[in-house]
């Protein structure tokens, strides 16, 4: 049965069985110019991936039943089981016909894809916080390639080298390996790459092994979210061979790729981000990256105000163009307290990051690195590939090594300050957004929880689910500290689909809602709180299952909706009932970080009343970095609450000892 992971979940690491050194690599031909040659053509698998399910309109109902009943009482089921079976008998069916109907006239995308970017694009609150992510990577275990130039020069060029074997689409495939020790091998690649691309997918099934969409891939390099009124546009461009890098708030575009759209010799590279990094000049008085933290029609407003004057059209298109930001900060971190450092690299104070981008590359300046990225072009299959692939390369064969003397003999055209024109109005727009984006980060609060006493070999030897041990902790804990439960949200990639996107996994259910209220009434024994457990594993599992082969309910239900609104027919009563609006108002929205490359993860709160939660489990420890906003949620005390929920699983675990089986 296919089962892809969660989308921060998948590894991919396409290049494991190269074997390279960490001596100094050449430089010249495409062994320099392109990561990867893949015997399997990038694309090979898409025209046979199967396109993404339309549930049955029956078992949506039953879904979203059951996702609601523990979260509601008796009397408030009882009237959302009417307007479920209302709508299930008579606006639903309709519904359906034509969400089919539009299926059917559209087969090389998926029902969610259009509605789905429509949604992001529309949506007028800022991006920092509420939808750009954070992934921090891990440092070089060697100290002296953390030195900021020098690990700013390899991420760049390990960074040009995955682009350009994406657009020459020489780019290993996104395959998921259920085991790779038997499925990730020459045999794979020379079966599946002889198969017509019309059966291909279906051959990799056989050796248990699931290609993914790649279709969001384009979205990476030259891409920025352009403000406008009502609606925001995706701009792309391909012919560009610069970045735009800020410093200080200051701007400048440096040129990465020569004339005939060759990657710049290391040196070349390393002169020029020397140069921005030894760089004199004062911040930025009037830093313009902040007013893409803004409201996005008020920054849509400025924009196009300050386009308008002297040659602000060409210095904005720089930005635009650019492969991608990077951004040269002055922080660094402290491992016993990585907290201000992911402030910093999440959101900072604005002065120094552009967020429009599809991402922002972030450096400080100890050679702590990050990526910063929009959402609206993506979900985090593409970006956590490209992280995984440049920490790998850049952490085992650098192409910049330690003693590398810069040398750039055209660095006075390779680097053009980008400055701007601007007048009152436009200075008074950068201030406003400084105090609001400053308002909301210092309404900001960020709290990390480190448990040792549960890792993945303690869920291993127990033979349960680590996600679901760190979800029952996460409903444990809400529950300690408010006594209720809430909407929760994770999510879960469709990427197994053409053109698939996100699914919602609610993890709380009647089985969690039972375990959490018989830990607190102390009245069970070990054993029956751990057969409990078992069933929450157990649904957590098929509920996990569901939601990655397409069939949860939150996507199904959104495109009814969508396909109400656009074919201008009334909102079905399930839409008006305020339990529908309670389950989509995610106090607790989780997504789970794991990855070798990863220090740490982290996003805003998805509302004003809730938390988010990025978190990951180790071979030794449970973490979660949990964001909340004051005053409407105390973060501190919720963590409290996690790390005693956790201690409350740890006693069950052990006195039910290793044998224990999960349902």
């Amino acid at each position: 049965m296919l089962r892809i992971p969660k989308t921060q979940r998948i590894v991919s690491l396409a290049n494991a069985t190269r074997n390279q050194s960490t001596s100094a690599r050449r430089t010249t031909g495409d062994e320099y110019q392109y990561l990867q040659r893949s015997k399997i053509p990038m694309l090979h698998f898409q025209p046979s991936l199967p396109r993404l399910p339309i549930p049955e309109l029956e078992k949506t109902c039953a879904r979203y039943l059951a996702a609601q009943q523990p979260l509601l009482a008796p009397d408030a089921f009882d009237r959302t089981k009417q307007a479920v079976q209302q709508f299930a008998q008579t606006d639903g069916p309709n519904l359906q016909a034509l969400l089919k109907e539009f299926d059917a006239k559209n087969k090389h995308t998926s029902y969610i894809s259009e509605p789905w970017f429509d949604m992001y694009l529309r949506d007028r609150i800022p991006l920092p916080l509420n939808y750009n992510p954070l992934l921090m990577m891990n440092p070089d275990p060697r100290p002296e390639y953390n030195e900021p130039v020098l690990r700013t020069t390899n991420l760049v060029i390990s960074s040009l080298r995955f682009m350009k074997s994406l657009r020459a689409k020489t780019l290993e495939p996104e395959v998921f390996h259920m085991n790779p020790a038997k499925s990730d091998t020459a045999m794979f690649r020379t079966v599946t790459s002889l198969m017509p691309s019309i059966i291909s997918t279906y051959v990799a099934y056989t050796f248990k092994a699931f290609p993914l969409d790649m279709s969001q891939y384009q979205g990476l390099f030259g891409g920025t979210r352009i403000p406008e009124l009502g609606k925001d546009r995706i701009y792309r461009n391909e012919s560009s061979r610069h970045l735009v890098v800020l410093r200080k708030g200051n701007m400048y575009a440096v040129d990465v790729l020569d004339a005939e759209g060759n990657i710049e010799q290391p040196a070349t590279l390393f002169a020029r981000f020397e140069r921005i990094f030894n760089d004199t000049k004062p911040p930025a008085a009037d830093p313009l990256g902040l007013l893409t933290t803004e409201n996005r029609d008020t920054w849509a407003a400025a924009r196009s105000h300050l386009t308008q004057l002297g040659k602000n059209a060409k210095s904005i298109e720089l930005v635009d163009s650019a492969l991608f930001c990077l951004c040269l900060d002055e922080s660094t971190i402290n491992p016993d307290n990585p907290i201000p450092a992911i402030r910093e690299f999440l959101f900072g104070d604005g002065t120094n990051r552009w967020f429009d981008k599809s991402f922002s590359l972030i450096v400080a300046k100890d050679g702590t690195a990050g990526i910063n990225f929009e959402h609206s072009w993506g979900d985090g299959v593409a970006v956590l590939r490209y992280f995984q692939e440049i920490f790998k390369e850049t952490t085992t064969a650098p192409f910049a090594q330690v003693g590398l003397q810069g040398s750039d003999n055209q660095s006075k055209d390779a680097i053009v300050p980008i400055d701007f024109t601007l007048d009152d109005r436009v200075r008074g727009a950068i201030r406003a957004a400084e105090n609001n984006h400053n308002a909301v980060i210092d309404s900001l609060d960020m709290n990390y929880m480190k448990y040792e006493g549960i890792n993945k070999n303690v869920c291993k030897k127990q033979r349960i689910s680590p996600d679901s041990v760190m979800q029952l902790g996460f409903q444990l804990a809400y529950y300690k500290q408010h006594g209720k439960f809430v909407a929760t949200y994770e999510s879960c990639s469709t990427a197994a689909f053409r053109h698939g996107r996100t699914e919602t996994m609610r993890p709380c259910t009647v089985a969690t809602k039972t375990f959490c209220e018989e830990v607190e009434k102390k009245r069970k024994s070990a054993a029956e709180l751990r057969e409990i457990m078992n069933q929450c594993s157990t649904v957590h599992g098929q509920l996990t299952k569901e939601a990655a082969m397409g069939q949860g309910f939150d996507r199904h239900l959104f495109g009814l909706k969508h396909t109400a609104q656009k074919n201008s027919l009334p909102l079905p009563a399930l839409y008006q009932d305020p339990a529908y609006a309670a389950i989509n108002h995610n106090i607790l929205s989780t997504s789970t970080l794991s990855s070798p490359a990863l220090l740490a993860g982290g996003f805003g709160p998805v509302v004003k009343d809730g938390y988010g939660i990025g978190y990951n489990i180790q071979d030794g420890y449970l973490g979660s970095v949990v964001t909340s906003y004051k005053p409407h949620r105390n973060g501190g005390e919720f963590v409290d609450c996690l790390r005693a929920a956790y201690e409350d699983i740890s006693k069950v675990l052990t006195a039910t000892g290793p044998a224990s089986k999960e349902n």
